[in-house]
């Protein structure tokens, strides 16, 4: 078995457990309404799949009328895949969207994509100011020994530009610059500390482990 099929049915287990406990926030965070009712915006959908794992939440949330997908780039093979997934294209910055336009906001692991910390605050500040009952987001963690965007153990330990011009070395250069901002647990207390003048104080880290070590980060953020 190659490392591209050992990652995929980790990838697979991962995303499973990672739909259920947004299922379960879901239920709980927004106990007087009806979950068919219930609208969700889901932040960063692939617009062509590169894995059976891609865009996990259209694939198995029962009520997909209820979601719109926002993404960066364009449609491709999205409309088709989910034709009743509302597909919203933006070009990046404020999202398109009302404050508390949707009941809750999705994100897996886009926000390290986005940019250096800055960024980071406002992306998460965005994700915040459409949702009406809560933000549900997940990261790889920078202190897992393998970075899984490039399947490299232990290089992501160092300062950015030096993981950078390394990466370049490596004929991976498409993994540079604001394409990989990754996050550890600081880095995520520190955005949580940003953030207490939007009213979300209710701000919960879990962590997905592997082999005793930490594999992922997941952030809720209830009203």
């Amino acid at each position: 078995m190659g490392i591209n099929s050992i990652k995929e049915k980790i990838m697979s287990k991962s995303r499973s457990r990672k739909y259920k406990l947004f299922i379960d926030f879901i239920k709980s965070s927004a106990p007087s309404k009806n979950i068919e009712n219930i609208t969700i915006l889901d932040v960063g959908v692939n617009t062509v799949e590169y894995s059976s794992v891609d865009n996990y939440l259209e694939k198995h949330y029962p009520y997909s009328k209820n979601i719109t997908a926002l993404s960066v780039t364009e449609p491709e093979d999205f409309p088709l895949n989910y034709p009743e997934v509302r597909l919203v294209q933006y070009y990046g910055s404020t999202f398109p969207f009302c404050d508390k336009e949707y009941d809750f906001v999705h994100s897996n692991a886009v926000i390290e994509h986005v940019g250096n910390l800055e960024k980071q605050k406002f992306f998460l500040s965005e994700l915040i100011r459409v949702s009406k009952y809560g933000v549900f987001f997940t990261t790889p963690n920078k202190l897992f020994p393998i970075e899984i965007h490039t399947n490299i153990l232990f290089l992501h330990y160092l300062p950015k530009k030096s993981f950078d011009k390394i990466l370049q070395i490596l004929n991976k250069s498409w993994a540079t610059g604001d394409y990989m901002y990754l996050l550890s647990e600081q880095d995520l207390i520190k955005l949580k500390c940003s953030i207490n003048s939007h009213s979300y104080e209710n701000f919960i880290i879990k962590k997905e482990r592997m082999l005793g070590l930490t594999y992922q980060l997941i952030g809720l953020l209830k009203r």
